[in-house]
């Protein structure tokens, strides 16, 4: 066993012995009583070392930023790359998928942007690209389908005010009236930022910025989201208890929800609440299962944005420093947990 640092005489990593060898010697194992020996230092695919030296201890691995071999070893830092150090110690260089790019610009879906790749039909910088994984610079790099250049959209924002009975999903073959019916005048490709169901109305982000629509969606960013609820019936606060610190439902337990009561009536109760990170249908399945069943449900907020002004079934753009704030109350939630 090689001798603890406290143990060794100042300077000397390891006692040799002469000519500058290690002292090999034999251990024997405590159960067995068989004398286990060293490793060869050399065999088949294995070359011989000599005494590690100063070119050993250069091409050692860096241990970390306060290593003390790192002014010896072979250091690559964040200014060397090329791009922005993002937090995880990524590098952020600006690049897409090839498909997300085609996707971006609204082409077609990121599924039927593979096929075209494997097809051949797809050229960056003058060269027909197969490979999936190809990533490029969507301000730099000439991206072009079957000849014609591709140019991605710019990213576009929309608030709406949701009705009942209209769904979120853009299925072409859908009988029933869409959130993107209501918007003809916008041009490109939009989706719904989350979902509300048939039945609920409010609030409702579309955009064809992907980032951002992760970003107002994932649990691990928490943007609060608020909703009026109608429940029938005098809701009893140990059941707001309950449902405050979470329900198990069949795909596993909520997160919890804050609830603010707003009015108690004789057989209606009227509910402030807010999620955090939602699973589908979650308030009216949180209810139902405590016994209750939801009359309304109305999102009337998502973080800061909420629908002062806009009246049923109309929207409007939403302005860059709204879009800015969203995302500030994102990194925040992130950074609280």
């Amino acid at each position: 066993m090689a001798k603890r640092h406290e143990d060794r005489e100042p300077g000397s990593r390891f006692a040799r012995g002469p000519g500058g060898a290690k002292k090999t010697g034999k251990k024997t194992g405590k159960k067995t009583g068989k004398k286990v020996g060293k490793k060869p230092a050399s065999g088949p695919g294995r070359p011989s070392r000599g005494p590690r030296g100063e070119d050993d201890r250069r091409r050692a691995p860096a241990r970390g930023v306060g290593s003390k071999r790192r002014a010896t070893g072979l250091v690559v830092t964040p200014g060397k790359l090329s791009g922005v150090e993002v937090p995880g110690g990524k590098v952020d260089d600006g690049k897409v998928r090839l498909n997300h790019f085609l996707a971006m610009a609204g082409v077609c879906s990121r599924r039927a942007a593979d096929s075209l790749i494997a097809g051949g039909r797809v050229e960056v910088n003058g060269e027909h690209v197969r490979e999936l994984g190809v990533r490029v610079d969507p301000h730099h790099d000439d991206v072009r389908l079957d000849g014609t250049r591709i140019q991605p959209e710019r990213p576009v924002y929309v608030l709406f005010n949701k009705p009942k009975g209209v769904v979120c999903t853009n299925a072409s073959n859908e009988q029933k009236k869409r959130v993107i019916d209501f918007l003809p005048q916008v041009r490109g490709r939009l989706f719904t930022v989350g979902r509300l169901d048939l039945d609920s109305e409010g609030l409702i982000l579309l955009t064809n910025d992907g980032a951002f629509a992760q970003e107002m969606t994932h649990p691990r960013y928490g943007v609060p989201k608020v909703y009026a609820v109608l429940v029938r019936g005098r809701v009893e606060e140990a059941k707001i208890s309950k449902a405050r610190s979470g329900v198990w439902l069949s795909e596993g337990p909520t997160a919890g929800m804050q609830i603010k009561i707003e009015r108690l009536g004789k057989d209606r109760t009227f509910l402030k609440v807010t999620l955090r990170e939602g699973k589908n249908r979650e308030i009216r399945r949180v209810f139902a299962k405590l016994g209750y069943s939801v009359i309304s449900l109305k999102r009337i907020r998502i973080g800061d944005l909420n629908l002062h002004g806009l009246r049923e079934a109309a929207w409007r753009f939403v302005q860059l420093h709204e879009i800015e704030r969203l995302r500030e109350v994102a990194r925040e939630e992130l950074e609280s947990k």
